[in-house]
């Protein structure tokens, strides 16, 4: 089968391309598009667990850990120890994480206004419809393989 013609072709071609056009927007703010990511998930009020940060949006914990030190070598944000759970650090915005975020999420508004207008609502739907079935069945066959690995006792 040509590549052309495969599923996760056309999946991993359409994120390379929105990457690297996110990339290119955060790159005028000297960000990158992972930390756009990394600070639109941390709430403007409250803070944000660092644990939760990572899987929100599919950053691996090492990865998180090196990027929340870059941002607090920035000044982009500072952690504290959580008032109400000592074994939790939240994770809050300085001004200028603030800032920062701010660019983020217009560089998001952005983007999908733009293809908003150019693609009709009811393929929209069906498309983000189809894309969350083929999240569910990666997700299903992931346990299917954590299922059969456990079966086979490996770790037992």
């Amino acid at each position: 089968m040509r590549k052309e013609k495969t599923i996760d072709f056309h999946i991993k071609w359409a994120w390379h391309s929105i990457s690297r056009m996110y990339n290119n927007y955060a790159g005028q703010f000297d960000m990158t598009m992972a930390i756009g990511y990394v600070l639109l998930n941390i709430d403007t009020e409250k803070g944000t667990p660092a644990t939760k940060i990572g899987p929100s949006i599919g950053m691996e914990p090492r990865s998180l850990t090196r990027m929340l030190k870059t941002l607090e070598e920035k000044g982009w944000i500072y952690r504290e120890i959580d008032a109400d759970d000592k074994r939790f650090v939240r994770v809050y915005l300085t001004e200028e994480g603030r800032k920062k975020r701010a660019f983020a999420r217009e560089g998001v508004i952005l983007f999908n206004k733009k293809i908003q207008e150019v693609i009709p609502a009811d393929k929209l739907a069906i498309f983000l419809e189809v894309i969350k079935d083929i999240n569910k069945i990666v997700d299903e066959e992931n346990a299917n393989r954590v299922s059969d690995i456990m079966d086979v006792g490996i770790f037992s």
